[in-house]
């Protein structure tokens, strides 16, 4: 059987108000798809949903990792069943070294059933590891001795991400919008990254508003989520159609995922 993420009927609520109504999606490892859609649509929820950020209350449905229920799990144990996300705005944790986090994160991964205390990923293999890395991503030696986010541009935010990606080697991977803010050299960077690191070993879910992160990571599939659900898939050429022509389609074709998005939007604009 492949190793597949798989998501049925969820519906999840953020302080009571539905924001997912019923998203269905499975993604196999090695696969690419791309999320888009308007802002208030739900594609972060989803992606905070399955991370099990405690704000996002799953109210139905579920979620599995091959085969186990994931919404059975905490943070920390989704991270060590092999499911990672690149946050848009990551937080900082002053005190803390890009080094010594990521050692630490590696080894709890790689070896699910550690007690903290136990043995870490040898130093000198660590050492190593990470250098690669580091120059694989074009990355200055000096940022591993840096605390975490902390002073860190919006750019070099996203470029941790990347590297905390590379390093911890999950089975799926959820990108949400880590195009956002970067320059066209930055976006066109994270996107060859992206590719070189996941390849035939993830299966990557990439949210993004733009077709730049998609150009060295050719999505298998693409999703049009609004009203809290998907309403379309299709191939590359559907990210391309959203990016040049925008949603009036998509509107026009569901009018009521349409108003739902509308009215949520309407909400946030008056909240």
């Amino acid at each position: 059987m492949s190793e597949t993420l798989k998501i049925t009927d969820l519906h999840v609520a953020v302080e009571g108000k539905p924001i997912l109504r019923g998203v269905n999606l499975t993604i196999q490892r090695g696969e690419t798809h791309a999320l888009m859609g308007p802002n208030g649509s739900g594609k972060s929820t989803l992606g905070n949903a399955i991370m099990g950020h405690p704000s996002y209350e799953v109210t139905g449905g579920s979620i599995e990792i091959d085969g186990a229920d994931l919404l059975e799990m905490d943070a920390s144990e989704r991270a060590r069943a092999g499911v990672f996300m690149a946050f848009q705005r990551p937080m900082s944790i002053p005190g803390v070294k890009m080094a010594d986090f990521l050692r630490h994160a590696a080894t709890n991964v790689r070896n699910p059933n550690r007690k903290e205390g136990e043995d870490l990923i040898p130093m000198r293999e660590f050492r190593r590891e990470l250098k690669d890395k580091m120059s694989q991503l074009r990355m200055d030696e000096e940022f591993a001795r840096r605390y975490v986010n902390d002073g860190f541009s919006g750019g070099e935010m996203k470029r941790a991400e990347i590297l905390q990606l590379a390093m911890l080697r999950p089975k799926f991977a959820i990108l949400d919008e880590t195009d956002s803010g970067l320059d066209v050299d930055a976006v066109k960077l994270a996107s060859q990254s992206i590719a070189e690191i996941g390849g035939a070993e993830m299966g990557i879910l990439i949210i993004t508003h733009h077709d730049k992160l998609l150009e060295n990571n050719t999505p298998n599939f693409t999703h049009v989520m609004m009203g809290g659900r998907i309403v379309e898939t299709g191939g590359v050429e559907l990210a391309r159609e959203l990016y040049t022509e925008g949603y009036d389609r998509i509107r026009a074709a569901y009018p009521e995922a349409a108003a739902l998005d509308a009215e949520l939007s309407e909400e946030q604009a008056t909240a």
